[in-house]
């Protein structure tokens, strides 16, 4: 499988709106299963790995939801939950709930995680996230084991030649057997309409009468779903880092590689300025990283027994480029890689992966390609994925790819466009927010999506990163929080600074 790009507040303009007040909910709430809130312990993944736990407050849950909604009544499964008690109950207004993108990322490994940066939210919410259907602990889509997971994603994008591209279609092939083999019962019913539906069973089982949701990357997708298919139920909704979801395989690997070459290029003039390990002026550095790529494809570097391809190198410079936070630890992992050490390059691979010390692949790299190929009945032919790759690799020799539409092509699931036309017309205020400098989500996608909901009002951010309103920005989490708190919605045009 070739690499796959997916797919983290002080205002600066005058006035704010408040939101009017909530339209009724849509229709007769349908007969739903009560979530136990126990220890986390009772949902582990089928590894036996509970997840980390940073609060003592924690809480998880399950809640059976049908597996396919044409037969409410039939087989079942269970989605995995987990829960922050508002601090402050006093000042409770519900529940939160959040999806940390992906598609594929366990919202039940992250949300603990991300807590901290969440604590003036906290106080007036209980924090509710969960393993979206075909994620980890709700029934994960599984493609094969530790090694043969290795094989996949260590594949080269070069050189582009007829090898590297048969390479390419019998690794696809192959991934998709194995996906089928393993998970084929629930590769059919993965999309994001069925997670949508699954989020309003959420909102009933928590006692909320409105759906109150933080959605970032992937989960702005889900969430303009959730408002599409159920408009009267948006409550305060955020989608932060938005995919535009009309975009076509080609477009979207496109635009991607455009994002992350332009991050990459940002990095390296801020490398330069104090003296970079990479390189002493940007076309130098940038010319020994070409360099490095090209000599690792054909002689990958020895890391503890596995091998650091040009593969698993540029996924490793990618996975660095989501936040400015991570470029002084891509300088060095760089800086190593050209001395002939590739340990820490290959823990930024391993990181965007989801590989664990013991070899053992969380769903993200099998859950994402089963989310997106049923989200969308396009399958490019030979020919397409050829000229895209050829378009994609003049942009970025780094980062340019066939993108997911190789996989997608062989994928045993058909797909279907429901998920890709979203309009929120009748729904509460919903508000987006886009960066300047996010490269996997392009700022470009944000005033579309914008637009398609009908019902929203966008927010610039002009940092670096993906994601705004964790990426610490005072500006940008005063901004939110207050719409997400008080109700005050932004004023139209609202900008942050880069923080």
């Amino acid at each position: 499988m070739r690499r796959v790009l997916a797919a983290a507040l002080l205002v600066t303009t005058t006035g704010c709106a408040s939101a009017p007040a909530e339209p009724a909910t849509d229709g007769p709430v349908a007969e739903t299963d009560k979530i136990t809130w126990g220890p986390c312990t009772d949902i582990k993944r089928p590894d036996g790995e509970p997840p980390a736990q940073q609060d003592a407050s924690v809480r998880c849950g399950k809640l059976a939801v049908p597996l396919d909604y044409a037969r409410p009544d039939g087989e079942k499964l269970e989605l995995a939950l987990i829960k922050l008690a508002a601090t402050d109950p006093k000042k409770r207004l519900g529940s939160m709930v959040f999806n940390f993108g992906g598609p594929g990322a366990s919202g039940v490994d992250t949300l603990d995680q991300a807590a901290k940066a969440l604590t003036s939210l906290r106080a007036h919410y209980d924090l509710v996230s969960f393993d979206p259907r075909g994620v980890e602990r709700s029934s994960g889509v599984r493609c094969g084991d530790g090694a043969e997971m290795d094989r996949f994603v260590s594949l080269d994008t070069l050189p582009s030649n007829a090898q590297t591209h048969q390479e390419s279609v019998d690794a696809n092939k192959e991934f998709a057997r194995l996906c089928q083999e393993n998970s084929g019962k629930i590769l059919p019913y993965v999309g994001t309409v069925n997670a949508a539906r699954d989020m309003d069973r959420i909102r009933a089982a928590v006692g909320d009468p409105k759906l109150n949701y933080v959605g970032m990357s992937y989960g702005t997708q889900l969430g303009a779903v959730y408002a599409t298919e159920f408009p009267k139920n948006v409550g305060r909704m955020l989608l932060d880092a938005p995919l535009d979801p009309t975009v076509t395989f080609e477009q979207r690997t496109l635009t991607q590689t455009r994002g992350f070459q332009k991050a990459y290029e940002s990095f390296l003039r801020s490398c330069v300025k104090g003296g970079c390990e990479v390189g002493k002026d940007v076309t130098t550095a940038n010319a020994n990283v070409e360099n490095l790529m090209n000599e690792l494809a054909a002689k990958p570097l020895q890391v503890d027994g596995r091998k650091l391809t040009q593969g698993l190198a540029s996924t490793g410079v990618a996975a660095a480029l989501y936040s400015e936070l991570t470029w002084p630890f891509l300088e060095k992992a760089l800086g190593q890689a050209l001395k002939g050490q590739g340990d820490a390059l290959m823990y930024l691979a391993d990181s965007y992966t989801g590989r664990a010390e013991d070899g053992t692949y969380s769903t993200q790299m099998t859950s994402f390609p089963a989310i997106t190929c049923v989200d969308t009945a396009e399958r490019p032919s030979e020919a397409e994925l050829r000229r895209t790759e050829a378009a994609a690799l003049k942009i970025s020799p780094l980062f340019g790819s066939e993108g997911s539409g190789g996989l997608c092509r062989v994928w045993p699931a058909k797909g279907s466009n429901q998920a890709r036309h979203v309009n929120a017309t009748g729904s509460a205020p919903i508000v987006v927010v886009g960066g300047r400098g996010d490269p996997a989500t392009p700022y470009q996608w944000a005033p579309r999506l914008t637009a398609q909901l009908r019902t929203a009002r966008l927010v610039t951010y002009e940092g670096e990163g993906h994601g705004a309103y964790l990426s610490g920005s005072k500006c940008v989490q005063e901004l939110v929080d207050a719409y997400l708190v008080q109700g005050t919605l932004p004023s139209k045009g609202a900008t942050c600074p880069a923080a």
